[in-house]
């Protein structure tokens, strides 16, 4: 996320709306204690051993705060982090790095543990040909940090939004009049550069999906053994995908079936914070 662009066309709104909920109009602890004209620095340390993520959101922070603010890190996002690391220092208006620490670490700790579980899970995957994603189970207004987060921890993206991508669920099918229809429905109304994925609880709407000309199948909380049948009944005519209750102790087991994509909402639902600090405050 270090392109500037993207960053005021993305992510500064966001980044100060939480400011914004942080600081109703002062924040009167600094004020009272803390000279107006006062620069300083700070240390960025890492508590727990982890994948980092969101460094560039970590600065970005300060900088709108304080259009002097420099972080300085010898680190980059996806790096693994360890207990003791010095992982970067911030340097400019006191003031600006007090108000904006919370902030900061907020974005910073939620990203790292994001990416950190992330790994975790897409590490058990290794040595197979399936890859791991995320879903739209994501925390509001959080959406675009936390998929970042998720690439650096070595998964990949689904699609981002409801704009993004045609997922024909079971609640379409329903409202459509079954699988046919609705991938039809979809195919005269989407642009023709659009892929259709189509949800499949069972063996038989595998087979709908796959006469419907569905590019990719959603194998949607089928045991280990009903998605190897399906697997083998699609024999490539299909991206396959697997979803539902998808967690660090079954993710393995999973793979074993030969689907091409897992997909996880654990993987931003589930993990916890990385444990990072920002101490040793000084005036320079």
């Amino acid at each position: 996320m270090n392109d500037i662009i993207t960053m005021k066309l993305n992510v500064d709104n966001l980044l100060m709306q939480a400011l914004r909920e942080d600081v109703t109009n002062e924040d009167i602890t600094t004020n009272a204690v803390i000279p107006v004209d006062r620069k300083g620095e700070a240390q960025l340390l890492c508590k727990q051993d982890g994948i980092v993520a969101g460094l560039d959101i970590f600065g970005r922070v300060f900088v709108l705060l304080d259009e002097t603010a420099e972080f300085e890190t010898r680190f980059k996002d996806g790096d693994e982090i360890h207990k003791g690391d010095l992982i970067g220092t911030i340097r400019g208006n006191l003031r600006a790095i007090l108000t904006g620490e919370r902030t900061a670490l907020n974005y910073l700790q939620r990203m790292s543990g994001i990416a950190t579980y992330t790994k975790k899970m897409a590490d058990l995957l290794k040595g197979s040909n399936t890859r791991l994603l995320n879903t739209r189970k994501t925390t509001p207004n959080m959406r675009i940090f936390e998929t970042y987060a998720v690439r650096m921890g070595g998964a990949l993206n689904h699609r981002y939004n409801l704009s993004d991508g045609i997922l024909i669920k079971d609640n379409h099918i329903s409202g459509a009049g079954g699988v046919k229809k609705a991938v039809e429905l979809a195919r005269e109304y989407a642009p023709f550069v659009r892929k259709i994925e189509v949800e499949a609880e069972t063996l038989e709407m595998v087979e709908e999906a796959l006469e419907a000309g569905a590019d990719i199948i959603m194998l949607d909380n089928m045991d280990v053994s009903t998605m190897k049948a399906a697997v083998k009944r699609i024999a490539g005519r299909a991206t396959t995908e697997c979803s539902g209750n998808v967690t660090m102790e079954n993710a393995a087991g999973i793979a074993e079936a030969g689907v091409d994509y897992i997909s996880s909402g654990a993987v931003t639902h589930s993990a916890g914070i990385l444990d990072l600090s920002l101490k040793n405050l000084r005036e320079i």
